[in-house]
Formats: C-alpha cells, structure tokens, sequence
C-alpha cells in the first residue's frame, strides 16, 4: 500500500512522551508545574548540571516493549510514535552523536527505540520517531532563541537561556551541524521501515535546513511520511495544534490531531484528568470523520509503565471498537 494511502486508512495511532523528565514528574524542589510535563527542566530553568544527573537514576526495569505494542494494538491503533529526543536533548536510544543518551548515560542500558521498534513488526503495527529538530535545552546554540517568552512561563523562553544566556550570539546552526543532522542520520538508519518522523515546533531553522532534513528522511526512509513540524512550510502531511480538534472537514490531503489522553504529553504523577473510553472514542470518530487521524498521547512513567488509568481506558477503547 502507498504510504499516503496507508496514513489515510491508518484513522488511529498511539504517541509516547518518555524521558528523563518522567522522573520530576511535574515538580521540582517543593514546586509543582501546572504545565506540560516534558517542559519540568524549561519550567523551574534547572542547570543542565542538575538536569542531567537525573541520568543515573533513570531505571525504568518495569519497561516491556511487547506490552506497550500490545495494549496499543488492542485498543484498535495501527501506528506508534514515540520521543527518540525531546527539547531536553536526552536521547532515548544508543547514539553514537552526543553521550546523553539512555544507553550511555543511564543504569538502564537498552535501546527502548530498537526494542520498541522490533516489537512493532512482531505484532504488526507501523512505527514512527518524533524528534525535537528545532529546540535542544543541552545545547549552548540550540534553538528558539529568536521566539521570545511566549508560553506563560514568566521569565522562560523557548531556548536555554539559563545556562546559555547570551541570546543575540547564538548560532543554531552549530547546534544543527554537530547534532540535529546526525542524529535524524542516525533514526533513520539505525531502525528498520519508519512509517513517519514526527517533527516538532520549528522556530530557528532555515527554510534550507528544513528541506535538508526532509530529503534526508525521503532519502534513507522512501516510504516515511513526514509531518508539517519540519517548518517552513514543508512536510507530507500536516499535524494540527496540539489537542486541537477542528469542526470543518479537511481539504484533499493527509491530517492528524496529536491530543493527550489528560491534560500532559510527559509524565505528571499528579494530572489525573484522563479522558473516558466513550471520549476517546467519540473524539476519534469525531475527527476520522473529518478526514484528521487521532494521535492518542501517553506519558509512561520513570520505571516504564503506562499509567494504570490509560491502560484501563485504551482497553476499554479496544473492546469497544472491537
């Protein structure tokens, strides 16, 4: 089947939000964060110094990649996506780029990338790999610099303005050359068919840059769709504003809704607004009829499991869909 054919049949997918940031799990020295999960390290503007000595406490022993496939598959999704590096710039597989890493830097020591992918072809589901392409807290050129202070945050940004708070002298094309281009290398080629790479918010790259990178995956990956993340105004298909959930039928060509399952993507042991099964499904009814696939997000937690609430109510999806 044609790729855009397959996304178009697709309807219903599974994203994951996993990293280091499981383990703060929405707070931080006595604070709590009323924002996303996966922003902890932007929220409280902790030193990367600090940030990435959580690394040795990363365990997660609980993690089985089979499970993970398997509740995806019972609930009735044919593709995953997961985070092989958030704007943490903490790689969740074995990269050869930059030590920060799961394999290298963590007690763990797996490959949950490589694991996960695996598990996809045995139990027959598309797999897929967001990258954060654009921002990247570890690095002293990473990007967002030129966005400003927009997310309600107070004084934080988009970019590492902490560690790194020279602004006007930060060149994100250092940062794209030494790591963002080798690491998507290293997604692509390191894990078998991708049925998508799931890019994210584009604010620093270059128009050249973005279309770099989409060749890049056209290249080693020809039946890799990617989203419209990638900027510029480029990518195979176009991923909605997060949660957003659109009245109108799309025009010809290929949609997604990315929406999280409560009210975080990464893990925040105290948001317990989950989303019912009769929700879930009337939302993805909802959009499939509009032409949008449903990216349903969950954020497992810092020892690998799937929260219990979103086990429980995908497989509540499953058998009602069944």
């Amino acid at each position: 089947m044609d790729k855009r054919e397959w996304f178009k049949s697709a309807k219903f997918g599974m994203m994951i939000h996993w990293g280091l940031y499981s383990l703060p799990a929405g707070e931080w020295k006595g604070a709590r964060m009323p924002y996303i999960g996966e922003w902890v390290q932007q929220y409280f503007r902790i030193p990367n110094a600090e940030y990435h000595a959580l690394a040795p406490a990363f365990n997660p022993i609980l993690f089985n990649a089979d499970e993970w496939v398997q509740l995806a598959v019972g609930a009735g999704m044919k593709y995953m996506v997961i985070t092989s590096k958030h704007h943490d710039g903490f790689a969740m597989y074995h990269s050869k780029v930059s030590k920060l890493n799961i394999v290298d830097a963590t007690p763990f020591k797996h490959d949950v990338i490589g694991e996960l992918a695996e598990a996809c072809r045995k139990h027959g589901i598309k797999f897929g790999l967001y990258y954060s392409q654009d921002l990247d807290w570890s690095e002293p050129n990473g990007g967002g610099y030129t966005r400003g202070k927009t997310w309600g945050r107070g004084s934080a940004g988009w970019t590492n303005d902490w560690d790194f708070p020279d602004n006007e002298n930060k060149n994100y094309t250092q940062c794209y050359e030494a790591k963002i281009k080798p690491q998507v290398k290293e997604i692509l080629t390191q894990y078998g068919d991708l049925c998508l790479i799931w890019f994210d918010t584009p604010t620093t790259l270059s128009l050249e840059q973005s279309k770099e990178l989409a060749d890049m995956v056209h290249k080693y990956q020809p039946n890799c769709l990617v989203n419209s993340r990638i900027g510029n105004g480029m990518g195979d298909y176009r991923s909605m504003g997060d949660n957003e959930i659109p009245d109108e039928t799309m025009p010809e060509g290929l949609f997604e809704s990315a929406c999280t399952i409560n009210d975080t993507w990464g893990y925040k042991s105290f948001d317990n607004n989950w989303k019912s099964a009769d929700r879930i499904i009337e939302l993805k009814e909802h959009l499939n009829a509009r032409g949008l696939n449903y990216l349903l997000n969950v954020g497992p937690d810092y020892l690998g499991r799937i929260p219990a609430p979103s086990v429980e109510v995908l497989r509540q999806v499953g058998q009602r869909l069944s």
